[in-house]
């Protein structure tokens, strides 16, 4: 039967959904590379703070669209809703911390071990089962992040081990809010990690702050500009297509790093590292491919028509 001429076939939401993936992933790698910049001036802990604001007034003000804000901070967990608050708080601030020392190429590369950590972390905490063939998998693209930290590759500086800890702590971010889903509505688990955000980069920003020129307040407002409009762009690619979908283009941001780090700042990332980054992403998409087929019965279609 023909579909009617006004609506749109699933291939071409999934397209748009892509697409609209991808423009996500640029648009936060250039905030990525200003971030750069402003954190060789002022502290990593006052530009958090700032690109934080436009995040949590964003979440908190499309929650107040479906309900009043006080329902939505009625959590069944609340203490596991703190912790995951904290966790992507923390993950942020060690992002910000590596962006002064580490390239943006290495340190996108780094940052993508989290899915592989991610697999690990469910063992523990949401009590998932991990067959050998991901475990391996996963020691395999453990073993491309040392080709980027190897002797005479990438310096092993405080900013590796801030982007190590970044990655682990986002993954902790993502297993915990696996473990908060079964418990409360998405409104919920977004107001708590913007309130509990708030908190955190306000209260500890507040004592790194420096005065701003007007062109790095520009630079400032440009950030929290594009996280509005990246958040609410994701938002609609998932509205689109599922997760499982547009998740395996998010690793489109390393080839996106890699030029921002040679066509902003002057630096091109080592073959032996690039093969790093290279197993990384391979690991991830595979990791990722066993998890979706895991989840799907059999014979069933693994995207929704």
């Amino acid at each position: 039967m023909n579909a009617p001429l006004n609506a749109v076939l699933p291939g071409e939401n999934h397209t748009r959904a892509i697409l609209l993936t991808i423009t996500t992933v640029m648009i936060f790698g250039m905030q990525d590379a200003v971030a750069k910049v402003l954190v060789q001036t002022y502290s990593p802990f006052q530009i958090t703070m700032m690109r934080y604001w436009a995040f949590a007034a964003f979440s908190l003000f499309l929650v107040s669209r479906r309900a009043p804000l006080r329902h939505a901070l009625r959590s069944r967990v609340p203490v596991w809703q703190i912790v995951r608050g904290v966790l992507l708080m923390a993950d942020i601030w060690l992002f910000a911390l590596a962006l002064q020392s580490v390239p943006l190429a290495e340190l996108q590369s780094i940052s993508l071990i989290y899915p592989l950590l991610v697999t690990l972390f469910a063992i523990p905490i949401l009590g998932e089962k991990v067959g050998i063939f991901r475990l391996v998998t996963v020691g395999v693209g453990f073993m491309g992040a040392l080709f980027i930290v190897r002797p005479g590759g990438l310096p092993m500086n405080v900013g590796v081990v801030y982007a190590v800890a970044s990655a682990s702590f986002y993954a902790l971010y993502i297993v915990f809010t696996r473990k908060v889903a079964q418990h409360d509505s998405a409104p919920t688990s977004m107001v708590y990690a913007s309130v509990i955000g708030l908190v955190l980069s306000g209260i500890v920003g507040v004592f790194h702050w420096q005065p701003m020129g007007w062109g790095d307040v520009l630079l400032v407002i440009l950030i929290m500009g594009t996280t509005t409009a990246a958040h609410g762009l994701m938002m609609v690619a998932l509205s689109m297509a599922p997760a499982s979908v547009v998740q395996p283009f998010n690793y489109f941001s390393l080839p996106w790093a890699i030029f921002l780090s040679f066509a902003v700042f002057g630096h091109l990332i080592d073959l032996l590292s690039l093969g790093g980054a290279a197993i990384i992403v391979a690991a991830g998409l595979v990791v990722m491919a066993r998890e979706r087929m895991r989840r799907v019965p059999r014979g069933q279609p693994t995207v929704p028509h």
